[in-house]
């Protein structure tokens, strides 16, 4: 199968992970590679001696030799870099969030159609595997009805001083809550706090409001002593814990639920709990970012809809605005329409 030639945007701290793993690809020519930072520049030209660097970005996205663009580059521009690949008839790659507001977000999904281009976004979680085991185990029915989802992304990281931590963090979580609830909330509330700069949120608290009364929290905060990437989903036959910072035993299902009595005969007697095993399942791992680029590659040969395609990324993008405008409101809730 003829190799797909790719270009990359940016080049920073997670940028240089998607050019080694796209680098490594059997399938890719990693044909130019632009970043503004001359430094960084020099980096990558002393560790890849054959790539063709450049900081014009202009010539980059006129380059024709390339078939698809990645952009690891700061979110702001991520619409302005991805509609122009996508009106110059290149594929596109793009690390999450995919733009900044909604509006930008459907006209990039409006213009990848309209071409037939494949335009993916970076939900990296959305291809590691025990996320795409949890799924399963969801649609089995082995969990039952799904109550509430509830995850936590905390460190002492790099602090941003452009986007906050919502939108820097919880991403990642909204995409996997969206996935395995298969479903868009209805409402979101968000709160948060900035302390170490006033208008940038350190830490926030989203909670998204589903039908059924279904419900998922989100915490994500760069301002804590633990670092923390754990989710858990609670049904009402079992419930499931991933915890990310395991090397090995990521997964852990909990026989363990509820049961309300149909006859009333008291409090102690109203509910009946039941606690079972713990089971640790074996999940062969790759790495997700490798499984991610990979589906990437594919849907433009076999011209297919990625997983995480331009829809994955406004759906993600409606929550995102609906808790920033929530977050700018006092954790006032705010609905989500279509």
């Amino acid at each position: 199968m003829q190799k797909v030639k790719i270009g990359q945007i940016g080049i920073g701290n997670w940028g240089k992970n998607l050019l080694r793993t796209f680098y490594n690809h059997p399938d890719v020519d990693l044909i130019q590679v632009c970043d503004l930072n001359e430094t960084i520049l020099k980096r990558v030209q002393d560790g890849y001696s054959d790539l063709n660097v450049t900081s014009d970005i202009t010539k980059f996205l006129q380059n024709d030799a390339i078939d698809a663009v990645v952009i690891a580059t700061q979110p702001d521009t991520h619409f302005e870099l991805a509609k122009k690949a996508l009106m110059g008839g290149k594929h596109v790659f793009v690390e999450k969030p995919m733009v900044l507001n909604v509006s930008q977000g459907k006209e990039l999904v409006k213009v990848s159609d309209e071409k037939n281009l494949v335009l993916m976004v970076g939900h990296i979680l959305e291809y590691h595997p025990a996320f795409v085991k949890l799924k399963q185990l969801i649609d089995s029915g082995e969990l039952g009805d799904i109550y509430y989802i509830y995850a936590t992304r905390v460190n002492l990281g790099v602090v941003r001083d452009v986007e906050n931590s919502l939108w820097s963090f919880a991403p990642h979580d909204i995409s996997i809550i969206l996935m395995l609830m298969g479903q868009q909330p209805t409402r979101v509330t968000c709160t948060g706090q900035g302390y170490l700069r006033k208008d940038i949120e350190d830490v926030t608290f989203t909670t998204l409001h589903f039908p059924d009364d279904r419900m998922a929290h989100i915490h994500v905060s760069w301002l804590d002593p633990h670092k923390i990437r754990k989710i858990t989903v609670v049904g009402s036959k079992k419930m499931v814990v991933i915890d990310d910072m395991e090397s090995t035993e990521k997964m852990r299902i909990y026989d363990k639920g509820a049961h309300l009595n149909g006859t009333y005969l008291g409090y102690g007697e109203a509910i009946t709990l039941r606690t079972g095993d713990i089971q640790i399942p074996f999940i062969k791992m790759q790495e997700p970012l490798q499984l991610e680029c990979q589906h990437f590659i594919e849907c433009i040969q076999q011209n297919k809809k990625p997983k995480s395609d331009g829809e994955d990324g406004l759906a993600v993008l409606k929550v995102l605005d609906a808790a920033q405008r929530s977050l700018e409101k006092n954790g006032t809730p705010v609905e989500i329409k279509g």
